[in-house]
């Protein structure tokens, strides 16, 4: 009986999204060196690697990105791990043409897992957005913006190869648990009061309100350790 469940579980895996990712070889050499780190990172935060959904923050200031996990049965996100950016371009502030170098800041999740990237792994985010698709320029926003290693970027958040494996893994365990959307977060910094006061001295006006804006989500968070239904409004803004 136990070897016909070995045999069913291993089919269940192959024909599931992980499967399919495992068939790529830098998937599966991804998990042959990283997996045993990940569920590490889960023991040690005592979180359960079973089940759990995905959420990443990033801060483009601090150079950080955040992983945060919530695990089957729970509202709230426990942060897991924290990644820094390996190289960065452009400045604080938005994205909002092809071409400006500007990594992008608002609510994305990933939407395209890419095995076979020349960046090593890469995890696609959805910009632009519906409030990019407002405020960016409407000819040209620009586009195909990862989370991806290789350290260089004209717009992404690039890590190491060593730790894309990681994040990589923890993606695809993610939807390959159901999750349809992994959110991705991006601010121009750890929007305190403090802070955006901070930023108010050195950054134009419309930059500000952009932030102040972003502001309303990260403050939830942080209060709550739960995300919230995100709307765009007609003016480009973020609702909750």
């Amino acid at each position: 009986m136990e070897k016909y469940l070995i045999v069913f579980a291993a089919m269940l895996i192959q024909n599931s999204f992980k499967g399919t990712q495992l068939g790529n070889p830098r998937v599966k050499t991804a998990y042959t060196e990283k997996e045993i780190t990940v569920k590490e990172y889960f023991s040690a935060k005592k979180l359960n690697y079973e089940g759990f959904h995905l959420f990443l923050r990033a801060f483009k200031k601090e150079q950080k990105l955040e992983v945060w996990v919530r695990e089957t049965g729970r509202d709230e996100y426990s942060l897991l791990h924290a990644y820094d950016f390996c190289a960065v371009s452009g400045t604080l502030g938005p994205k909002r043409k092809e071409g400006d170098y500007q990594i992008p800041e608002g609510i994305y999740s990933i939407n395209h897992f890419n095995p076979l990237s020349k960046f090593y792994l890469s995890l696609g985010i959805n910009y632009p957005n519906a409030s990019d698709k407002i405020l960016s320029d409407p000819i040209s926003p620009g586009g195909d913006i990862y989370i991806h290693g290789n350290c260089v970027t004209i717009g992404c958040i690039p890590l190491t190869d060593d730790k894309i494996k990681e994040l990589y893994i923890m993606a695809v365990e993610a939807k390959n648990n159901g999750q349809d959307k992994i959110p991705v977060h991006v601010f121009p910094a750890k929007l305190s009061d403090a802070e955006l006061n901070s930023l108010k001295a050195t950054f134009p006006a419309k930059s500000i309100v952009f932030w102040k804006n972003l502001k309303l989500i990260y403050d939830d968070f942080e209060k709550s350790k739960k995300l919230m239904p995100v709307r765009v409004n007609a003016k480009g803004e973020y609702e909750l």
